[in-house]
C-alpha cells in the first residue's frame, strides 16, 4: 500500500510539472536527426528566494551563518557556486541522457547547442519533522537552442517554471542536494520532449 501511495504522489508531481514546461518560440524538430547536443549552463542575473539579486542573497545568508558559527558562512558561499559544476549540471545531464535519443554534454562538435539559463532559484529548507518545517526547492529556467556555429538567432526557446526539488523520504537537509533534484527534473522533462519528436 505504501508503494502505491508513493507512486501516486510521483505521478501527481510529474503531471503537475508537465503543465509548466512550454515551447515558447520555434520548434524542437531540428533535433530530430541529431545524435548529440552541446549543453551549456548560465546563471547571470538570477534571483534567489525573496532576493531579486543573487549577490544580496549570498551576502545575507553568509552573514547569518557566520553569526551562528564564524567561518561557516564563507564556506557556504563557496559551496553555493561550486555546487553548480559538482552537483547541478552533472545531475541534469545524468537524467537528460538516461533515456535520451539525443546525448547531451560538452560536445562542441554538435550542430546545436542548448543553453540552460537559471533565472530563479528557491533554495527551500528542511528543519525536520515540525509543522512548517520544510519548503521544497524549485527553479525557473529559460532554455534556448541555437546553432553551435552561429548563435545569432535562437531556433527554439523553452520556459520551465517551478521545477521542484526534494529528496526521497524527506532526507534533504542539504541545500545543494535539494536544488540538484530540480535539475534532475528539468533534465528528464527536456529529454522526454526531445524523444517525442525523434520517434
Amino acid at each position: 500500500m505504501r508503494k502505491v501511495f508513493l507512486i501516486s504522489l510521483m505521478v501527481m508531481s510529474i503531471n503537475s510539472f508537465s503543465q509548466r514546461i512550454n515551447v515558447t518560440q520555434g520548434s524542437l524538430a531540428v533535433l530530430k536527426d541529431q545524435p548529440t547536443i552541446n549543453v551549456e549552463f548560465t546563471y547571470n542575473n538570477m534571483s534567489v528566494g525573496r532576493f531579486s539579486k543573487e549577490e544580496d542573497y549570498i551576502e545575507s545568508r553568509k552573514k547569518e551563518l557566520n553569526f551562528k558559527a564564524p567561518g561557516t558562512g564563507d564556506k557556504w558561499a563557496i559551496a553555493w557556486v561550486d555546487d553548480r559544476k559538482s552537483q547541478f549540471e552533472p545531475k541534469f545531464l545524468e537524467l537528460f541522457n538516461k533515456e535520451s535519443n539525443c546525448i547531451g554534454g560538452s560536445k562542441p562538435e554538435a550542430k546545436y547547442t542548448m543553453i540552460i539559463h537559471t533565472s530563479f532559484s528557491e533554495p527551500g529548507y528542511n528543519l525536520g519533522p515540525f509543522p512548517g518545517g520544510r519548503k521544497n526547492a524549485s527553479i525557473n529556467a529559460d532554455v534556448t537552442i541555437v546553432e553551435t556555429a552561429d548563435r545569432s538567432r535562437s531556433i527554439c526557446t523553452i520556459t520551465i517554471d517551478g521545477a521542484p526539488g526534494r529528496g526521497g523520504l524527506g532526507y534533504d537537509f542539504d541545500t545543494g542536494f535539494r536544488i540538484q533534484e530540480c535539475y534532475a527534473v528539468c533534465g528528464k522533462r527536456l529529454s522526454t520532449m526531445i524523444n517525442k519528436i525523434k520517434k
